[in-house]
C-alpha cells in the first residue's frame, strides 16, 4: 500500500524555505513564526525518513533529497495554480484578455518590463502572466501563448522564433573589481541553477564548450534563475547570465561580464500560439511580442 501524502501545510512550508533560501524568509512569506516553519520541516523530514535541510550551513540549504522533493512540490503546486487560474480565466474569459505562460526568470526580467510599453500602445487589452518552474511551459487550458526556450520543434501550437540566446558569466561589479580583468571560475563561488531540462546550460557544460578546465570547487545551488540572479547581485558568486534575461541588469550596471568568453547556445526562445486563437487580444499581443523581441543588452 502506498504511503499517504503529508499534510499540504508541511509541503508548502518546505517549498517556501527552498524557494526563498531561509527559514526566516519563508516565515515572512507565509506570515507565520520561524518556529512554525522549523517544526513543519521537521515533521516532513519525519514523514520522509531523512534530512531535507543541511543545518550545518548558514542559512540552511536543502540536501540532495530536499532539492528533489522541493522541485516536485514546486512543480505540483505550480500545476495546481495553473489549473485554477485557467479555470478562472475560462469562466471570466473575454476578448480583451490574453494569458501568456513563461518561466519565472523570463517573466521577471524580460516580459514584465516590456508590458508598460504594450499597455501604452494597447490600453484596451489586459495581459495575464502565468509563471511556471520550467523553461518550456505547456499549452494548458486557459493559456493562449507560451514563451519557451528549446529546439522549436513542438507540435502543440504555431511556433514563432523570438530570439537567439547567448550565455556569459556575470558577477557584481565589486566582485569583478577584486579579481581584475578576468574572474577565474576556480577563484570564486559558482552559482548553479539545478534543472532537469536538457536545454539548460550548466557550468560544467559551459566550461567544456569554451575550452576551460573543469572546476571541482563546490558552489551554491538554486532551484530557479531568479534566486541565482539575486545571489549574484549581492556578490555571493558568479552566475551564467542569459543575455535575454540578464541583459537589462548589465545595461543598468548592476551585473557586469566576468571577462570570460560568451557562448552562443544552439537553442532559442520561441513564442507558441494556440492553433485556434482565443481572441483579438491574443493575436494583438503575439504580433506585438514578435515585433518587439529584440534582446536587451
Amino acid at each position: 500500500m502506498s504511503h499517504p501524502l503529508p499534510p499540504l501545510r508541511l509541503l508548502t512550508a518546505f517549498a517556501a524555505v527552498a524557494r526563498s533560501g531561509s527559514v526566516q524568509a519563508a516565515a515572512a512569506e507565509l506570515n507565520v513564526t520561524q518556529p512554525a516553519i522549523s517544526q513543519a520541516v521537521k515533521q516532513l523530514e519525519d514523514h520522509v525518513g531523512q534530512p531535507l535541510l543541511d543545518r550545518g550551513r548558514r542559512p540552511a540549504r536543502p540536501t540532495e533529497a530536499g532539492e528533489t522533493l522541493a522541485r516536485a512540490i514546486l512543480d505540483g503546486l505550480g500545476q495546481i495554480a495553473q489549473a485554477l487560474e485557467a479555470l478562472r480565466l475560462a469562466q471570466a474569459g473575454h476578448d480583451g484578455t490574453v494569458t501568456v505562460a513563461c518561466s519565472v526568470g523570463v517573466a521577471t526580467y524580460w516580459l514584465m518590463p516590456q508590458l508598460s510599453a504594450f499597455y501604452r500602445a494597447y490600453p484596451e487589452y489586459l495581459v495575464n502572466v502565468m509563471t511556471t518552474p520550467t523553461g518550456s511551459p505547456p499549452m494548458g487550458e486557459g493559456v493562449d501563448l507560451a514563451i519557451r526556450f528549446g529546439h522549436g520543434r513542438w507540435t502543440d501550437g504555431a511556433v514563432h522564433h523570438l530570439f537567439d540566446e547567448v550565455v556569459e558569466p556575470l558577477c557584481a561589479p565589486e566582485l569583478r573589481a577584486r579579481h581584475g580583468a578576468v574572474v577565474s571560475p576556480a577563484a570564486v563561488s559558482l552559482l548553479h541553477v539545478r534543472s532537469s531540462e536538457p536545454s539548460w546550460l550548466s557550468w560544467e557544460a559551459y566550461l567544456r564548450a569554451t575550452g576551460q578546465p573543469p572546476v571541482r570547487r563546490e558552489g551554491q545551488v538554486f532551484t530557479n534563475y531568479v534566486q541565482a540572479t539575486q545571489a549574484a547581485l549581492e556578490g555571493h558568486g558568479m552566475m551564467l547570465g542569459w543575455r535575454s534575461i540578464a541583459g537589462a541588469l548589465c545595461a543598468a550596471g548592476r551585473l557586469v561580464p566576468a571577462g570570460l568568453p560568451p557562448l552562443a547556445v544552439p537553442d532559442a526562445f520561441f513564442l507558441i500560439a494556440r492553433g485556434k486563437r482565443r481572441g483579438k487580444a491574443s493575436e494583438v499581443f503575439a504580433d506585438w511580442l514578435l515585433a518587439n523581441a529584440a534582446t536587451p543588452g
